[in-house]
C-alpha cells in the first residue's frame, strides 16, 4: 500500500472498534494509534505495517490534558499534519446511580467526555489554520435512550456527541467537518463483560421487558468492523457534505429514537 498521504490519529485504537477503525482507515492513511494499552497497540502496529502501512504506536491517556496536547504535537512532528482524528477511547462503569460511586462517575466522564474535548482541541487548533479535517467521535445509542445502570456511561456520550456537533458548527467556516457515530451493542471485551454466560449476544438479541430495553431487529449483535465502516464513510469524500450528523450503526435497537 506504500505512504500515504494523510494522516489518521486513532484513540482507543488497542482493541475492538477502535483497531477496528485503524484498519479500515489503513488503506487510505498513515495510522497514528493511541491508547494506554501499550501491548495491544504493538500488536496492533505489526499488523498494520505487515499490510504495508505507515503506522506509529502513542501511548497516552486521553483524560491528561498535557499528555494529549504532548502526543498530538509530537505526532505533527514526526508523522505529518493530522487529517482525520476518531475519537474511540471510552470506558465503562455500571451500576444503579443510587450505588454508583464518585470514582466511577468521575473517571467515566474523564475519559468519554473530556478525553473527547482533549484530543478534539489539541488536533482542532492545528487542523484550524490548514483549513481541512475531519473528526468523529465514536459515541453511543445509549445517547438517546435511558438504559438500566449506565446513567453515567450513557451522559457521558450524551456530553461528548453535543460537543462534537458544537464543534463542527465552530469549525464549518474552516472546511472541516465533526460528525459521530453512534454504535449500538457491538461485539468487544466492553460489551461481553456485560453478558452472563455464553448466550450472553441472544439475550442482547432478544432484549429485556425487565430492563425496559427493546431488541435488535435485524437479530444480529454488530461487530467492530460494521462500526469502523461507518467511520470510514464519514472521513471520506464521499461524505464531504456531512457535517454535525449522528450516525446511528445499531441494527435498529433504539428505533430510530
Amino acid at each position: 500500500m506504500g505512504t500515504h498521504s494523510r494522516v489518521a490519529l486513532v484513540t482507543g485504537a488497542a482493541q475492538g472498534i477502535g483497531a477496528a477503525v485503524a484498519r479500515a482507515l489503513a488503506d487510505s492513511a498513515s495510522i497514528a494509534a493511541l491508547d494506554v494499552n501499550e501491548e495491544g497497540l504493538a500488536a496492533l502496529v505489526t499488523d498494520l505495517r505487515a499490510r504495508g502501512c505507515q503506522a506509529s504506536a502513542w501511548r497516552a491517556d486521553v483524560s491528561d490534558s498535557a499528555a494529549v496536547e504532548a502526543v498530538v504535537e509530537r505526532v505533527e512532528r514526526e508523522q505529518g499534519p493530522i487529517d482525520i482524528l476518531v475519537n474511540v477511547a471510552g470506558v465503562l462503569r455500571v451500576a444503579p446511580v443510587v450505588s454508583l460511586s464518585d470514582a466511577d462517575w468521575a473517571t467515566t466522564f474523564a475519559v468519554n467526555t473530556h478525553g473527547v474535548f482533549h484530543m478534539s482541541r489539541a488536533v482542532a487548533r492545528r487542523m484550524v489554520p490548514r483549513r481541512t479535517g475531519v473528526i468523529v467521535t465514536v459515541g453511543s445509542n445509549a445517547s438517546s435512550v435511558p438504559r438500566m445502570q449506565m446513567a453515567a456511561y450513557a451522559a457521558s456520550k450524551a456530553a461528548s456527541s453535543m460537543f462534537t456537533k458544537c464543534l463542527g458548527l465552530e469549525l464549518a467556516q474552516h472546511g472541516i467537518r465533526c460528525n459521530v457515530v453512534s454504535p449500538g451493542s457491538t461485539d468487544t471485551a466492553m460489551q461481553r463483560a456485560l453478558w452472563a454466560d455464553e448466550h450472553g449476544a441472544q439475550a442482547v438479541i432478544e432484549g429485556s421487558p425487565e430492563a425496559f430495553r427493546v431488541g435488535i431487529p435485524l437479530r444480529r449483535i454488530a461487530n467492530p468492523a460494521d462500526i469502523a465502516e461507518a467511520v470510514r464513510f464519514l472521513v471520506s469524500e464521499g461524505a464531504r457534505h456531512i457535517t454535525m450528523h449522528d450516525l446511528c450503526v445499531d441494527g435498529g435497537a433504539t428505533l430510530g429514537a
